[in-house]
């Protein structure tokens, strides 16, 4: 009987199991055994590992956080070592990757993952290994697809930590300052900072200074509200184009980010005289069951998947194109980071709700480009000014 693999790979988050039982049920209904490797690529070679997956061993698991077939992000695979930096796998490794497949009668192996760990089945690809992707990252930072499972989870995390920081900094007339992961892309802050009523966002895409944060926590309390709630993103850069990392970049490696929150509430702090405090989410966010919205994409992605090997259409990604579940070409998705657009409509919309990002803002509504264009091309931009409202 021919066989589907699955593997985890990268940073674990919320959604991983219902990938995996998605397919797992998906393989069975189209008359294939499905096995799963331990440890992402690594359970493929040397020694292999992996166990059967079956509809016993994958129940009960929709909910559950984390993944049952284990991850990681260090070892022999390593496909890229910054954000364009790919990193050549050796060729005796493939050729054991290729072997295991052969001897295991893998029709398609279904690899989910990240940008890195995307990267790798790319290569996989092109040495003739027969898988398709699906894109993880509670960063959101993946292109070709509106959404990636893990994000809504993660934004849910920090917009419950802004909602529990909100009633004790009103309490004790504080700044709280809220860090969140993102690397390179601002989602996470964005999203969590607009749905958790932050006061000043701060994502790596837009430049900020200190005086502007701070103009906007006295504007507050000239207003009489005496406590702000800061939202800052690990990967947002400081004014003078420096990032904060927590350790040295090893060699290979991204750096490990954290602390720009203790160093944003320092300056605050010394500049303004006012109580601040820092609170580091860190792995809080990837932990603990999905959310609705991740538990629905991510069991739709592993029968995609599944369903794209069925059809042999290997290389590819599957990807959200809201309403449709697609796919794309793995190359394509992983060549370009999603970022977050600066003129995009919900940082408008947060512009539009008093909402700073550290910089000077714009004058009058955030929605005039909108407008404008709207007047000189009213049909193309009907749709851009009904999502920016």
């Amino acid at each position: 009987m021919k066989r589907i693999g699955v593997l985890t790979s990268g940073g674990d988050c919320p959604g991983l199991n219902a990938v995996i039982r998605g397919a797992v049920k998906s393989s069975q209904q189209l008359g294939y055994e499905c096995v799963g490797f331990l440890r992402g690529y690594e359970g493929l070679v040397d020694p292999v590992t992996y166990k059967q997956l079956n509809n016993k061993n994958t129940s009960g698991i929709l909910n559950q956080g984390g993944t049952i077939l284990g991850s990681t992000n260090k070892g022999r695979f390593v496909a890229r070592s910054g954000v364009d930096n790919r990193e050549e796998l050796d060729i005796e490794l493939l050729a054991g990757v290729k072997v295991t497949c052969e001897q295991l009668d893998i029709e398609g192996l279904v690899c989910i993952g990240g940008d890195g760990s995307l990267a790798i089945a790319q290569q996989f690809h092109e040495f003739g290994i027969p898988v398709v992707g699906v894109p993880k990252t509670i960063d959101n930072d993946l292109s070709a697809t509106a959404y990636t499972f893990g994000f809504d989870s993660a934004v849910a995390c920090a917009t419950d930590a802004l909602d529990r920081l909100h009633t004790t900094a009103a309490a004790h007339d504080r700044v709280m300052v809220l860090e969140v992961m993102g690397r390179h892309a601002g989602w996470i802050a964005l999203h969590a900072g607009i749905a958790g009523g932050g006061d000043v966002i701060l994502v790596p895409e837009i430049s900020w200074n200190f005086e502007g944060v701070c103009k906007k926590i006295i504007e507050r309390e000239q207003q009489g509200k005496h406590f702000t709630l800061v939202v800052v993103a690990e990967g947002a850069h400081l004014p003078d184009g420096g990032m904060v990392t927590r350790e040295r970049r090893a060699e290979n490696k991204q750096a490990a980010l954290g602390g720009i929150g203790n160093v944003v509430a320092a300056e605050i702090q010394t500049r303004l005289g006012r109580e601040t405090r820092c609170v580091v989410l860190g792995h809080l966010q990837r932990g603990g069951p999905p959310t609705t919205f991740d538990r629905v994409l991510a069991t739709q992605f592993g029968a995609f998947a599944v369903d794209l090997i069925h059809r042999g259409e290997f290389g590819r990604m599957v990807c959200f194109n809201p309403p449709s579940i697609e796919s794309v070409w793995i190359t394509d998705a992983v060549s370009k980071l999603r970022t977050v657009d600066p003129t995009c409509s919900a940082v408008k919309a947060a512009r539009a709700l008093g909402i700073s990002f550290g910089d000077c803002g714009t004058k009058g509504s955030p929605f005039a480009a909108v407008e404008k264009a709207s007047a000189e091309r009213p049909e193309e931009a009907e749709a851009g000014f009904v999502a920016a409202r």
